[in-house]
């Protein structure tokens, strides 16, 4: 594979559901098969979410499909994965997740360098408003383009 990134799956839904603060990179283990299906994008990040457990990150309902031509060793689709983070960032991550309505969630999965890696971010739930207001926020933005578009 080409040196650099390759983002393979974004997990839009984290965006509207949370406000995303810290930001961080881990790396993921994982099985042969489970990379195979990765390169191959079928990865859905959605419902996924992290846990610190025992000075340890994991990050369960990841699901990582079934790679095709693969035996009957195959990998278990949603099985939780243990990230791989530096023992301060777990630290800190876990200190985050503490505090009430705090949470870490995946957003993005990509490749470095060859190596599959995992973002994730702080996140605190939004309420029902904040979400409006964003999609109103939203709307008024694409208006803006279209109008700025019509008078060039």
């Amino acid at each position: 594979m080409a040196q650099g990134e390759h983002t393979v799956a974004v997990n839009r839904k984290a965006g509207h559901e949370y406000h995303l603060l810290d930001r961080y990179e881990a790396g993921i283990e994982l099985k042969g098969t489970e990379v195979k299906s990765i390169r191959q994008g079928k990865v859905n990040l959605s419902d996924a979410f992290v846990v610190i457990r025992k000075g340890e990150a994991f990050v369960y309902n990841m699901h990582i499909s079934p790679y095709d031509h693969g035996t009957a060793w195959n990998h278990e689709p949603t099985r939780p994965r243990r990230l791989l983070l530096h023992k301060r960032e777990i630290l800190k991550l876990a200190r985050a997740t503490e505090q009430r309505g705090y949470t870490i969630v995946p957003t993005r999965l990509y490749f470095k360098n060859g190596y599959a890696k995992l973002e994730i971010a702080v996140a605190k739930g939004k309420a029902l408003h904040d979400k409006r207001e964003a999609i109103k926020r939203r709307e008024l933005d694409r208006q803006l383009r279209d109008i700025l578009r019509e008078r060039r």
